[in-house]
């Protein structure tokens, strides 16, 4: 399928366009269609999948699982069940009061909260597509892994007084679970599939544009300057840098492609994405409606410290 596809970016950019191989805009142009038309296949087909997955998977059963659940087994569980169900910065505040309102202890609520935004179908499909699976693997893993610890840690800080008054006063009513027939299961995965694919395709354009311009154009030693493995401070300042832009999987994994390729070390360039995606400010200032100060300052450092850790382990894993 890759050589397919290889053959077909060739030929739009050294015969349609008759660009010369070798050339920087040649270089970009090529990497631009051939990695649009692979990421966004791939991506529609995964999300088929996870579409399937989440009619069995409901907010309304994720509230009634983890309501209840121990420290522990009841992060573990949030974190895993974060996976498959959507979740963005304008919906935090909803699904902030529904947990707490279900009565879900407020670090099991964090390790959904955590892991719903890092990791997803977007981010394993595209990763899948651009690094392998070994990769992808390592993501998902590690965005886990930290979803669970930082649950946890907020949990035995019992920081409910930071909550916001009126979240406690709440009552929001559930619909109640429809059981759907395979066909209906089927066609809301078609639909999942359409709709997330092409809400998320703008931010692939742009992410891989971008990309493509870094691919063609950007010297390779002044990334390594800056975020190789030789600089001790990269991975806590890529973190940094990625705190105030706001993306998704979508937009960002494409550049990460590329800055690994032109030199940046992968443990860096995750550390980035994790930041960008589970730590940007605009969704701070989302947070912050549910939550006091003290409590947000102390998430942020709490994702700060973990990012900052999983870039230097990775940088030490994989070199």
């Amino acid at each position: 399928m890759q050589d397919y596809l290889q053959l077909f970016a060739d030929w739009v950019t050294y015969t349609i366009f008759g660009l010369v191989q070798g050339n920087p805009l040649a270089s970009s142009v090529n990497f631009f269609v051939y990695d649009t038309i692979k990421v966004t296949l791939l991506l529609a087909v995964i999300v088929f999948a996870v579409g399937i997955v989440r009619t069995f998977i409901t907010p309304q059963k994720v509230k009634k699982w983890v309501a209840g659940r121990t420290e522990g087994a009841g992060n573990v569980l949030a974190a895993l069940l974060g996976i498959p169900t959507p979740f963005c910065s304008c919906s935090a505040v909803p699904l902030f009061i529904g947990f707490v309102e279900s009565g879900v202890p407020l670090g099991i609520t964090f390790s959904f909260l955590i892991a719903s935004p890092l990791i997803n179908e977007v981010a394993a499909a595209m990763l899948l597509a651009m690094f392998g699976w070994q990769i992808a693997l390592i993501y998902i893993v590690s965005g886990l892994v930290i979803a669970i610890v930082a649950g946890i840690i907020i949990g035995r800080l019992h920081m409910e007084g930071q909550v916001e008054d009126f979240v406690w006063k709440c009552r929001m009513h559930d619909q109640p679970d429809k059981t759907m027939t395979w066909k209906e299961r089927v066609d809301f995965g078609i639909s999942e599939s359409k709709a997330i694919t092409l809400k998320v395709l703008p931010y692939i354009i742009i992410g891989i544009a971008i990309g493509a311009v870094i691919h063609g154009y950007a010297p390779s030693d002044f990334l390594v300057t800056i975020a190789g493995p030789d600089n001790p401070l990269a991975v806590p300042v890529a973190v940094l840098l990625g705190i105030p832009l706001y993306s998704n999987a979508a937009g960002m994994i494409p550049i990460m492609e590329v800055l690994t390729a032109k030199g940046m070390a992968i443990g860096t360039a995750l550390a980035f994405m994790m930041a960008v995606i589970g730590l940007s400010l605009p969704e701070m200032v989302i947070l912050r409606k549910v939550i006091k100060i003290k409590l947000l300052a102390i998430f942020a450092v709490i994702l700060f410290v973990s990012f900052t850790l999983t870039g230097y382990l990775f940088n030490a894993i994989l070199g």
